[in-house]
Protein backbone atom coordinates (compact mmCIF):
# COMPACT_ATOMS: atom_id res chain seq x y z
CA UNK A 1 0.00 0.00 0.00
CA UNK A 2 1.36 3.50 -1.02
CA UNK A 3 1.56 6.10 1.61
CA UNK A 4 2.10 9.73 2.42
CA UNK A 5 1.77 11.85 5.22
CA UNK A 6 0.15 15.48 5.06
CA UNK A 7 1.55 18.39 6.58
CA UNK A 8 0.03 22.11 7.35
CA UNK A 9 1.88 25.52 8.19
CA UNK A 10 0.25 26.80 11.50
CA UNK A 11 0.57 28.90 14.09
CA UNK A 12 0.68 32.25 12.04
CA UNK A 13 -1.56 34.22 13.99
CA UNK A 14 -0.20 36.91 17.19
CA UNK A 15 -1.44 37.46 20.43
CA UNK A 16 -3.65 35.18 21.27
CA UNK A 17 -4.99 31.68 19.13
CA UNK A 18 -7.57 32.99 16.76
CA UNK A 19 -6.05 30.97 13.88
CA UNK A 20 -9.56 29.05 13.64
CA UNK A 21 -8.34 26.59 10.52
CA UNK A 22 -5.38 25.58 13.08
CA UNK A 23 -7.84 23.46 15.69
CA UNK A 24 -10.17 22.16 12.77
CA UNK A 25 -7.69 21.11 10.29
CA UNK A 26 -5.03 19.25 12.76
CA UNK A 27 -7.89 16.22 12.65
CA UNK A 28 -6.58 15.94 9.01
CA UNK A 29 -2.85 16.34 9.11
CA UNK A 30 -0.13 14.04 10.27
CA UNK A 31 2.52 16.71 10.24
CA UNK A 32 2.65 19.94 11.65
CA UNK A 33 4.81 23.14 10.84
CA UNK A 34 4.87 25.66 13.43
CA UNK A 35 5.92 29.54 12.80
CA UNK A 36 9.09 30.43 15.07
CA UNK A 37 7.83 34.34 15.62
CA UNK A 38 10.14 35.72 12.92
CA UNK A 39 7.27 35.77 9.96
CA UNK A 40 4.82 35.09 11.99
CA UNK A 41 3.23 33.51 15.18
CA UNK A 42 4.39 34.61 19.25
CA UNK A 43 5.46 32.59 22.34
CA UNK A 44 1.79 32.42 23.33
CA UNK A 45 0.44 30.80 19.85
CA UNK A 46 3.53 28.56 19.37
CA UNK A 47 2.78 27.32 23.28
CA UNK A 48 -0.86 26.82 22.25
CA UNK A 49 -0.61 25.45 18.49
CA UNK A 50 2.00 22.76 20.01
CA UNK A 51 -0.50 21.94 22.93
CA UNK A 52 -2.90 21.14 20.30
CA UNK A 53 -1.15 19.43 17.64
CA UNK A 54 -0.05 17.31 20.43
CA UNK A 55 -3.51 16.70 21.81
CA UNK A 56 -4.26 15.62 18.32
CA UNK A 57 -1.01 12.93 18.02
CA UNK A 58 0.56 15.52 15.12
CA UNK A 59 4.61 15.33 14.00
CA UNK A 60 5.80 18.96 15.34
CA UNK A 61 8.10 21.01 13.23
CA UNK A 62 9.78 24.21 13.30
CA UNK A 63 8.82 26.52 10.61
CA UNK A 64 11.19 29.10 10.17
CA UNK A 65 11.51 32.14 7.94
CA UNK A 66 12.94 35.63 7.29
CA UNK A 67 12.13 38.14 9.63
CA UNK A 68 9.82 40.20 8.16
CA UNK A 69 6.15 40.32 9.52
CA UNK A 70 5.32 42.64 7.84
CA UNK A 71 5.68 40.56 4.34
CA UNK A 72 4.84 37.23 5.91
CA UNK A 73 8.21 35.86 5.15
CA UNK A 74 7.18 36.16 1.71
CA UNK A 75 9.89 38.75 0.53
CA UNK A 76 12.96 37.44 -0.66
CA UNK A 77 16.26 39.02 1.54
CA UNK A 78 19.81 39.11 0.50
CA UNK A 79 20.87 37.01 3.96
CA UNK A 80 25.04 35.46 3.69
CA UNK A 81 25.02 31.87 4.28
CA UNK A 82 26.16 31.96 7.47
CA UNK A 83 23.20 34.53 8.64
CA UNK A 84 20.70 32.05 7.01
CA UNK A 85 22.08 29.40 9.67
CA UNK A 86 21.95 31.46 12.47
CA UNK A 87 18.62 32.43 11.45
CA UNK A 88 17.20 28.67 10.75
CA UNK A 89 19.29 27.29 14.43
CA UNK A 90 17.98 30.37 16.59
CA UNK A 91 14.21 29.71 15.78
CA UNK A 92 14.42 25.64 15.90
CA UNK A 93 15.80 25.99 19.31
CA UNK A 94 12.61 28.26 20.22
CA UNK A 95 10.05 25.63 19.09
CA UNK A 96 12.68 22.88 20.80
CA UNK A 97 11.78 25.17 23.82
CA UNK A 98 7.90 24.69 23.99
CA UNK A 99 8.24 21.05 22.56
CA UNK A 100 9.97 20.30 26.02
CA UNK A 101 7.87 22.47 27.70
CA UNK A 102 4.55 20.05 26.41
CA UNK A 103 6.53 16.61 26.76
CA UNK A 104 6.87 16.03 23.32
CA UNK A 105 9.78 15.86 20.45
CA UNK A 106 10.61 18.01 17.90
CA UNK A 107 10.11 15.87 14.42
CA UNK A 108 11.38 18.23 11.67
CA UNK A 109 12.32 21.36 9.98
CA UNK A 110 10.33 22.86 6.80
CA UNK A 111 11.26 26.59 6.13
CA UNK A 112 8.65 29.21 5.32
CA UNK A 113 7.96 30.88 2.37
CA UNK A 114 10.58 33.34 0.56
CA UNK A 115 13.57 31.05 2.18
CA UNK A 116 12.01 27.96 1.25
CA UNK A 117 12.07 29.03 -2.44
CA UNK A 118 15.27 30.08 -2.29
CA UNK A 119 16.96 27.67 -0.77
CA UNK A 120 15.12 25.43 -3.80
CA UNK A 121 16.96 27.31 -6.21
CA UNK A 122 20.28 28.26 -4.49
CA UNK A 123 22.32 25.48 -3.20
CA UNK A 124 24.42 27.47 -0.77
CA UNK A 125 21.88 28.49 1.33
CA UNK A 126 20.00 25.32 1.58
CA UNK A 127 23.45 24.05 2.94
CA UNK A 128 23.26 26.99 5.24
CA UNK A 129 19.73 25.66 6.38
CA UNK A 130 21.07 21.72 6.08
CA UNK A 131 23.84 23.04 8.57
CA UNK A 132 21.68 24.31 11.37
CA UNK A 133 19.27 21.20 11.40
CA UNK A 134 22.00 19.07 11.33
CA UNK A 135 24.17 20.91 14.45
CA UNK A 136 20.91 21.10 16.19
CA UNK A 137 19.72 17.50 15.73
CA UNK A 138 21.07 15.24 13.32
CA UNK A 139 18.26 13.00 13.53
CA UNK A 140 15.43 15.66 12.77
CA UNK A 141 13.76 15.52 9.58
CA UNK A 142 14.39 18.01 6.59
CA UNK A 143 11.58 19.02 4.44
CA UNK A 144 12.09 20.82 1.16
CA UNK A 145 10.40 20.96 -2.16
CA UNK A 146 10.41 17.17 -4.33
CA UNK A 147 13.93 17.87 -6.70
CA UNK A 148 14.78 20.79 -4.80
CA UNK A 149 18.60 22.07 -3.72
CA UNK A 150 17.13 21.81 0.15
CA UNK A 151 16.63 18.17 -0.58
CA UNK A 152 19.96 17.34 -2.19
CA UNK A 153 22.41 19.63 0.40
CA UNK A 154 19.97 18.06 2.95
CA UNK A 155 21.19 14.37 1.69
CA UNK A 156 24.93 15.61 1.05
CA UNK A 157 24.96 15.94 4.88
CA UNK A 158 23.22 12.83 5.75
CA UNK A 159 20.16 14.59 7.01
CA UNK A 160 17.38 12.36 6.60
CA UNK A 161 14.85 14.31 4.17
CA UNK A 162 10.93 14.92 3.03
CA UNK A 163 10.29 16.05 -0.62
CA UNK A 164 7.04 18.01 -0.37
CA UNK A 165 4.42 18.09 -2.92
CA UNK A 166 1.87 21.02 -2.89
CA UNK A 167 -1.76 19.89 -2.97
CA UNK A 168 -2.72 23.83 -3.81
CA UNK A 169 -0.01 25.17 -5.50
CA UNK A 170 0.15 24.98 -9.38
CA UNK A 171 4.16 23.65 -11.12
CA UNK A 172 6.46 24.96 -13.55
CA UNK A 173 7.64 22.55 -16.31
CA UNK A 174 11.19 23.12 -14.07
CA UNK A 175 9.39 21.22 -11.17
CA UNK A 176 9.11 24.51 -9.35
CA UNK A 177 5.91 26.50 -7.51
CA UNK A 178 4.20 28.83 -9.79
CA UNK A 179 5.02 32.33 -8.21
CA UNK A 180 2.24 33.41 -5.77
CA UNK A 181 2.60 36.48 -7.74
CA UNK A 182 1.40 34.76 -11.04
CA UNK A 183 -2.53 34.79 -11.98
CA UNK A 184 -2.11 31.35 -11.33
CA UNK A 185 -0.03 30.29 -8.88
CA UNK A 186 -2.93 29.22 -5.98
CA UNK A 187 -5.56 25.91 -6.79
CA UNK A 188 -8.76 26.91 -5.85
CA UNK A 189 -10.90 24.02 -7.02
CA UNK A 190 -11.23 21.11 -4.20
CA UNK A 191 -11.52 18.46 -7.60
CA UNK A 192 -8.49 19.74 -8.95
CA UNK A 193 -6.20 20.21 -5.58
CA UNK A 194 -7.18 16.36 -5.10
CA UNK A 195 -6.48 14.89 -8.57
CA UNK A 196 -2.80 16.96 -8.21
CA UNK A 197 -2.13 14.64 -5.15
CA UNK A 198 -3.56 11.28 -6.27
CA UNK A 199 -1.38 12.02 -9.42
CA UNK A 200 1.32 12.58 -7.26
CA UNK A 201 1.43 10.07 -4.95
CA UNK A 202 0.27 6.84 -7.34
CA UNK A 203 1.77 8.26 -10.46
CA UNK A 204 5.34 10.20 -9.04
CA UNK A 205 4.14 13.31 -11.64
CA UNK A 206 2.64 16.43 -11.63
CA UNK A 207 0.85 18.39 -14.66
CA UNK A 208 2.67 21.80 -14.98
CA UNK A 209 0.47 25.10 -16.28
CA UNK A 210 1.52 24.74 -19.41
CA UNK A 211 0.18 20.46 -19.73
CA UNK A 212 4.16 19.52 -19.34
CA UNK A 213 4.32 16.32 -17.28
CA UNK A 214 6.86 16.53 -14.77
CA UNK A 215 8.92 13.84 -12.30
CA UNK A 216 7.87 14.59 -9.10
CA UNK A 217 8.67 11.81 -6.00
CA UNK A 218 7.11 12.97 -2.74
CA UNK A 219 6.91 11.72 0.95
CA UNK A 220 4.43 14.69 1.91
CA UNK A 221 1.98 17.06 0.82
CA UNK A 222 1.55 20.36 2.33
CA UNK A 223 -2.19 21.70 2.83
CA UNK A 224 -1.62 25.60 3.19
CA UNK A 225 -3.88 26.58 6.17
CA UNK A 226 -4.85 30.07 5.29
CA UNK A 227 -6.54 28.84 2.06
CA UNK A 228 -10.15 29.70 2.08
CA UNK A 229 -11.17 25.86 0.75
CA UNK A 230 -8.35 24.63 3.65
CA UNK A 231 -10.67 22.28 5.41
CA UNK A 232 -12.88 21.27 2.53
CA UNK A 233 -9.46 20.13 0.66
CA UNK A 234 -8.39 18.37 3.65
CA UNK A 235 -11.56 16.21 4.09
CA UNK A 236 -11.40 15.34 0.43
CA UNK A 237 -8.02 14.54 0.08
CA UNK A 238 -8.78 12.28 3.24
CA UNK A 239 -11.92 10.73 1.66
CA UNK A 240 -9.84 10.01 -1.35
CA UNK A 241 -6.93 9.13 -0.83
CA UNK A 242 -9.12 6.37 1.38
CA UNK A 243 -10.58 5.20 -1.73
CA UNK A 244 -7.48 5.13 -3.69
CA UNK A 245 -5.71 2.48 -0.97
CA UNK A 246 -3.22 5.40 0.18
CA UNK A 247 -2.35 5.59 3.83
CA UNK A 248 -1.97 8.52 5.86
CA UNK A 249 1.17 8.10 7.87
CA UNK A 250 3.66 10.68 9.41
CA UNK A 251 7.29 10.40 7.81
CA UNK A 252 9.41 8.66 10.37
CA UNK A 253 12.36 10.88 11.21
CA UNK A 254 16.36 8.94 12.14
Amino acid sequence: MKTIDLNCDLGESFGSFVMGNDELILPFVTSANIACGFHAGDPHVMDQTVALAKENNVAIGAHPGFQDIQGFGRRSMPLTPDEVYHLVLYQIGAMEAFCRAHDVPLHHVKPHGALYNMAAKDYTLAEAIAKAVKTFDSTLLLFGLAGSELIRAGKDLGLRTASEGFADRTYQPDGALTPRNHPNAVIHEVDKAVQQVIQMVEHGTVTAVNGDTVKLHVDTICLHGDNEHAILFAQQLHENLGKNKIEIVKVQRL
